[in-house]
């Protein structure tokens, strides 16, 4: 929990935000919110409640969700290992708290440490200690709804919330070139239907990484 405290910072804003925009649609403040403890994840959220809003197919939606959070799959992929000493329970229940500051503070600190019992609480504390206020700061911004001024210009945090996770990964020369070779492809893919432009770009950013790394041995 003290781990991912500082990342706290930008979540707050971000869940406010996700809070409003399900007050502002079409499905309601409570079933907007309500997709706060059933899909847990930021960007996942803002889509779904944006989609089913314009009266998209339920097909699209689940679909567009998946792909929007098909970065979980890779986080999954890096920490199999470690997870792979925990007991049937843990291991499908844990990634229910899995995001991105999770995932960036727990991967940090488990190439330090082999207990897999501190492994476990670690991340369960994690991904506890941003569970609550997210579930807190959502339901704020689905009662107060239209009340929050846009000039407050809350949506600027949720790009900082990704550089703050970013800032924490990059370690060495392969973290940097990972994360430039990404950050310039997500920007010239940012035109590329269905949000698509973001997966080439981590799939380039990993490659690019994963080359740097291995040219350096």
């Amino acid at each position: 929990m003290r781990a991912i405290a500082p990342l706290l910072v930008g979540v707050a804003p971000f869940g406010l935000i996700l809070g409003v925009a399900a007050a502002a649609s079409r499905i309601g403040a409570g079933l907007g919110w309500a997709t706060s403890p059933i899909i847990f994840g930021g960007s996942a959220q803002l889509v779904t409640i944006e989609l089913s809003d314009a009266g998209a197919a339920a097909a699209v939606v689940v679909a567009t969700a998946l792909v929007v959070n098909a970065r979980h799959l890779m986080y999954s992929a890096a920490l199999a290992d470690d997870f792979r000493d925990f007991s049937p329970v843990w291991r499908y229940t844990l990634p229910y708290l899995m995001t991105d500051q999770a995932f960036a503070v727990s991967i940090t600190r488990y190439a330090d440490v082999d207990d897999a019992g501190y492994k476990r609480w670690f991340f369960l504390g994690a991904g506890l200690a941003l569970w609550l206020p997210w579930q807190v700061t959502t339901a704020i911004g689905a009662v107060l709804g239209a009340q929050i001024p846009t000039s407050w210009s809350l949506d600027f945090t949720i790009p900082l919330v990704f550089l703050v996770l970013m800032i924490l990964a990059i370690r060495d020369r392969p973290g940097v070139i990972a994360a430039v070779v990404g950050g310039v492809a997500a920007v010239a893919g940012r035109t590329i239907p269905y949000k698509l432009g973001l997966m080439i770009a981590t799939a380039l950013g990993v490659a690019a990484g994963v080359i740097a790394e291995k040219t350096r041995r």
